[in-house]
């Protein structure tokens, strides 16, 4: 499994959404507290992106473990954001381990993260990528299941789905393809943050003009709410809209299943 989270509200730095908590993603890089059976630690990659005040985001993502980053520390202690998505990685075990499979996936003002696994991969989603313009499959990130996750995701919006349809559908797709698999997505444009709790967790901490999910909190904080398994999640800074929908339910594996 990974660790991801999305930000939106007032200017922050991004170290504090990072490091500076005692549960922070760099602490989950190596000592995460949620990891339900899949995988022990996510030290096969991470990657942050966030939004300038004009233009599309910047990203920084490496194949490394977090811990081990020189830059990311002195980066992330002046940059100052409003809006940001980032991830650790736990690569399933035969996926490789490139820069290029570390999430955030990106395209214009769009980025995404998959917490998760898709069962029987590759060959479970061999239908639904068959649905895909051939250029889209030739020129995926790398060959993981959440790089084709985000292939299926942005071939809806850009056929103009609404980026809480684009999720919802894509889960409820690979739900049918794959039983079992874990899918947890985020997705932002900046502005919103779409997510789906299927098989794993998420957590959601309001404030007065900020919203934050997260895979575990990084802190004690109260305001933290665990958002329930089968959700569907679309956040920006001035509401909350939690949705119990069928076709998220669909993918939410057994307590039994032991996936990365």
């Amino acid at each position: 499994m990974c660790r991801h989270l999305a930000y939106l509200g007032p200017p922050v730095l991004l170290s504090s959404l990072l490091s500076d908590p005692p549960y922070g993603l760099l602490r989950q890089s190596w000592a995460p507290r949620d990891m339900r059976g899949g995988g022990t630690i996510n030290a096969d990659g991470f990657g942050v992106a966030w939004y300038p005040d004009d233009g599309d985001p910047v990203r920084y993502r490496r194949a490394q473990p977090m811990w081990s980053d020189t830059t990311l520390p002195e980066l992330a202690a002046v940059t100052r954001v409003r809006a940001v998505l980032a991830a650790v990685r736990s690569a399933t075990v035969g996926m490789p381990l490139h820069e290029t499979a570390a999430a955030p996936f990106a395209e214009g003002r769009w980025l995404f993260s998959h917490n998760g696994v898709v069962k029987g991969w590759p060959d479970s989603l061999v239908p639904l990528a068959a649905g895909l313009p051939v250029r889209d499959l030739i020129t995926l990130d790398v060959p993981t299941d959440s790089a084709l996750l985000w292939a299926l995701v942005r071939h809806r919006l850009r056929a103009g789905a609404p980026p809480d349809e684009a999720v919802a559908d894509t889960v409820a797709a690979v739900a049918a393809a794959a039983p079992g698999s874990r899918l947890n997505l985020l997705l932002t444009d900046g502005t919103t943050v779409v997510a789906s709790t299927a098989g794993h967790a998420l957590s959601v901490r309001r404030g007065p003009d900020s919203v934050l999910l997260a895979s575990e909190p990084f802190d004690d904080d109260p305001a933290w709410r665990a958002v329930p398994d089968g959700r569907l999640v679309v956040a920006t800074t001035g509401g909350l809209d939690v949705r119990e929908t069928t076709a998220v339910r669909r993918s939410v594996p057994t307590a039994r299943e032991d996936t990365r």
